[in-house]
Order: structure tokens, then C-alpha cells, then sequence
């Protein structure tokens, strides 16, 4: 039987005290951990693998202390860990064993449910993250779902990514990458008729005029979502986690 990855079984039932939270994304990699005032990042990239990336997160938090890693994947995860390589990383990310890798117990979701996970009030709410593709997630009274809408057809035979990505917004311009943008909010936050609408992803910010054209009930997020949803997902008390991610802001 499949098993369920909704926020309960992400979660578990204990907690730990000190997490490390990583967001791979498709031009950095951020990272948070329990107790530390300011996050660090380096550069990601189509030559990223799993075994560079570890190497670089644990020089980076060498002097840190910290007892359960939390991992946002930017691509589908399955029972096992990453179901798929990412589109704009490297190779090798599944079948990796990022436990053994860290020598320290492992939780990786889907960095899309990571942030709705962080940004979620109740309810129903739909994410989209805008960054250097689109990311999305629904989650419904507490219970996670990823989901993989980027590469659906939208226009011409091209995916709802190939409009609202980062590469989208470098090759058409700001103009017409918000145009776009708009349209494909509204077509998908429509066919998943959910309460809200949390935008996230680096991409986010340059919407904050447009909310008026995006559906009732939007509202921007952000990296600190990432980071709070990293630590729920090792059960940190609510408020600690808000604390704990506050620091990040863009």
C-alpha cells in the first residue's frame, strides 16, 4: 500500500530539539538551522549532484549543532526520497542516501509542500512558487499534498513553467512575464477551487502591485516559510519555528 505523504506522516510523532533546514533550489541552496540568527546559501545549478551538495552544506554548517536534517527537494519525492532528478540540477538525486550522507535522520519533501507546509493558516490553500520553475502544493485542514503542475500545457504546446519561470521572466520581461503570470494564477487557483492562495518563491516579490489582479484571497510568501515549514516537519512547537525563520527576509 502507497503511503500517504500528507503533513501527519511527513511529520511524524516526535520531535527534535536542533533541526537543520535545507531549500534546494534551482540557483541556491539556503540554509537555517535551529538557534542561528542568519541563514547562509551558495550557488546551485545544472552541475549540482547530491553528493556536491551535502559536501558544501555540511562545510557551510560545520560549526553548527544540530540533531535532524529537513530537506526541500525541487522535484517529485516518493516513499524513498527523490522520485525524480530535478530539472534544473544535476544528476544522481535518486537512490541517494541522504541519512548515511549526514549521519543524521533525514525528512525530504518536495520543496514547494516544505513552503506551503511554513505558510499555511487552515483552511484550504493552494501554493504556487514562483522561482526558477514553478513549484506548487495544496494542502487541505493540515493534510499536504505536492503537486506537479509546472509541466502541464498551457499555450502553443508550452508548459505553464515555460511562461512564469525565472528564464521566462529574463527572456520576455518584467511586462510580460507579469501578464503571464496573472493568467496562469488565476486558470489554476480556479481548477483547484481552494480557500487562499499563497505565493512564494524569489519570484513573488515583483507581484506585489498585481494582487489586485490575482484571486481573492492571495497573499505573498516567502523564503521564512520554507525555513518554518523545514522545522514543523520535525514537530518544532509552532511559535519556535516562526521565531526560528524570522530572520530571513527578502
Amino acid at each position: 500500500m502507497k503511503r500517504r505523504r500528507d503533513a501527519a506522516t511527513v511529520a511524524g510523532r516526535t520531535g527534535t530539539r536542533r533541526v537543520l533546514v535545507v531549500d534546494i533550489g534551482g540557483t541556491h541552496v539556503k540554509l537555517l538551522a535551529t538557534g542561528r540568527r542568519k541563514p547562509v546559501r551558495f550557488d546551485s545549478g545544472p552541475k549540482l549532484t547530491p553528493a556536491e551538495a551535502v559536501r558544501q552544506i555540511l562545510a557551510a554548517t560545520s560549526t553548527w549543532g544540530y540533531d535532524a536534517v529537513s530537506i526541500g527537494y525541487p522535484g517529485p519525492v516518493g516513499a524513498d526520497g527523490p522520485a525524480k532528478d530535478p530539472a534544473h540540477l544535476g544528476s544522481g538525486w535518486t537512490g541517494f542516501d541522504f541519512a548515511a550522507a549526514f549521519g543524521k535522520p533525514v525528512r525530504l519533501v518536495n520543496d514547494a509542500a516544505m513552503q506551503a507546509l511554513g505558510g499555511y493558516r487552515g483552511g484550504s490553500m493552494l501554493f504556487l512558487g514562483l522561482g526558477t520553475g514553478l513549484g506548487s502544493a495544496l494542502v487541505i485542514e493540515g493534510h499536504l499534498q505536492p503537486l506537479e503542475l509546472a509541466h502541464l500545457p498551457y499555450h502553443h504546446g508550452k508548459s505553464f513553467e515555460y511562461f512564469v519561470s525565472d528564464a521566462a521572466l529574463k527572456r520576455r520581461g518584467h511586462h510580460e512575464w507579469r501578464h503571464a503570470v496573472i493568467d496562469v494564477v488565476n486558470k489554476i487557483f480556479a481548477a483547484m477551487q481552494a480557500d487562499e492562495l499563497l505565493l512564494g518563491g524569489g519570484n513573488a516579490r515583483h507581484l506585489r502591485k498585481e494582487l489586485r489582479h490575482l484571486p481573492r484571497g492571495t497573499r505573498l510568501g516567502g523564503n521564512a516559510d520554507a525555513f518554518r515549514g523545514g522545522f514543523l516537519l520535525w514537530h518544532v512547537p509552532e511559535e519556535r519555528a516562526r521565531r526560528a525563520s524570522r530572520s530571513w527576509r527578502r
